[in-house]
């Protein structure tokens, strides 16, 4: 079933409740300087993917400092063409040494030429603890921890103000990707070219490269980009999953703005004029959230604003294990009588996500008393990251919330044989 191609924000996400509307948005993506990761080898070295302009997945790894820990920053260019914004987007993530990982957002500057990243996940919970979050209409606004400058094959800059330098690994861990990048800007009118507004649609896919069972995992991850839910649907190419949603935007965007625009040439007394509000956006991006030994995980982002205050967004997260290229979602993760359990273990470990006090009641930050189990899960070398779209469990200041949970804390809740290495809480199964 396909859920992401299909659905018409204008009319159908007016018609639903906030989280149910956002669910159906998203599911209806060795050279000088550089470190080896991984056991040195004699071998030839791996050719590079190629990558579309502006557009890039790579690893970096380095000390933080004042600490003896070694991180690697997983991070994504994504092309500077996204609406009106002329600098381009990075998003990624670290971990640390128990498989919890960090979620990273941020910039390249207003001259393309520095990575500018918040850290996302420890944001929200400062901004929680200092009431930043008590406005529920407004986004947090969180400043950035890392300033980097791209070095040859090193980023060199300061994290929280102390210096860092982080290598490039070439190759890096687990599977290696191409980017891809669509995009198109849609007139509301064909035949009106004094229109000055226009929709935007957008997709930033990753293609996996070298990679084992190859095939098999590349057509998963395209089913999840095209919005299947099962791994049964035939794999359409990235080209036409681009027609197809780009032939769905264009036929909801003129139907939305264009009576508008005609309506507002007829107008004559010049009180009423199209706002920006009729510049419409919608972006499907896929994002790599976990990559190492036989485990991958990936995020569908999925976003998009037709008009009013904000837009809506969301990420649908998937795990492969890479030695078979199959999805892992939730039922192939977790026995059928884990979700009472999991459902405390979420109540307990969202507290600290969120920096709320053992002792305070959830519901004083939260919309819910309880965290209900989300199927919208993925795993890490250490755990599993339950992902909650805006509006979900909380206000849409809190965002996106991920809430981990470790291996050692699911003992007696998750299937045999998943692909996580040789994490010690699973030593036994």
């Amino acid at each position: 079933m396909n859920l992401l191609s299909r659905f018409r924000p204008a009319s159908l996400l007016r018609q639903l409740p906030a989280p149910l509307a956002l669910g159906l948005l998203l599911l209806s993506a060795c050279n000088s300087g550089t470190e080896q990761s991984g056991a040195a080898t004699d071998t030839a070295v791996l050719p590079e993917p190629t990558d579309d302009a502006g557009s890039w997945y790579r690893q970096y790894r380095g000390l933080l400092p004042g600490t003896t820990d070694s991180v690697t920053l997983h991070l994504q260019r994504l092309s500077a063409e996204s609406g009106n914004i002329r600098m381009a987007r990075i998003v990624g993530f670290y971990a640390d040494a128990s498989g919890r990982p960090y979620e990273l957002g941020g910039d390249t500057g207003s001259k393309g030429d520095s990575l500018n990243l918040r850290d996302l996940s420890k944001g929200l919970a400062a901004a929680v603890a200092s009431g930043d979050a008590d406005d529920e209409d407004e986004p947090l606004e969180i400043a950035p921890q890392w300033l980097l400058k791209e070095d040859a094959n090193q980023l060199t800059g300061t994290y929280n103000g102390q210096p860092t330098r982080l290598r490039r690994l070439r190759p890096g861990t687990g599977v290696r990707f191409a980017a891809r990048n669509f995009v198109a800007d849609v007139v509301p009118r064909p035949d009106h070219p004094e229109d000055s507004i226009s929709g935007r649609r957008v997709m930033h896919a990753l293609v996996p490269f070298m990679a084992p069972n190859q095939e098999v995992l590349a057509a998963n991850i395209g089913r999840g980009l095209h919005g299947d839910t099962v791994d049964t649907a035939p794999v359409p190419a990235l080209d036409s999953i681009w027609r197809e949603q780009l032939r769905a935007f264009t036929k909801d965007y003129r139907a939305d703005a264009g009576p508008l625009l005609a309506a507002a040439a007829k107008d004559k007394s010049g009180e009423y004029r199209p706002s920006e509000s009729l510049a419409y956006e919608q972006e499907v991006n896929t994002y790599v959230l976990w990559n190492e030994g036989d485990l991958l995980s990936t995020g569908f982002f999925g976003y998009d604003y037709s008009g009013g205050a904000h837009g809506l967004y969301g990420t649908y997260v998937q795990s492969f294990d890479t030695r078979t290229g199959k999805s892992l979602r939730y039922d192939d993760i977790f026995l059928a009588s884990a979700k009472p359990k999991l459902e405390k273990l979420l109540g307990q470990y969202v507290r600290p996500t969120l920096g709320v006090d053992a002792a305070a009641p959830l519901s004083k930050t939260l919309l819910v008393k309880t965290l209900p189990v989300t199927r919208n899960v993925y795993l890490t070398s250490g755990g599993a990251v339950f992902v909650y779209l805006p509006y979900e469990i909380a206000a849409y200041v809190y965002g996106q919330i991920s809430v981990f949970v470790p291996f050692s804390a699911m003992d007696g809740l998750l299937k045999p044989g998943l692909p996580v290495g040789s994490n010690p809480a699973l030593a036994t199964r």
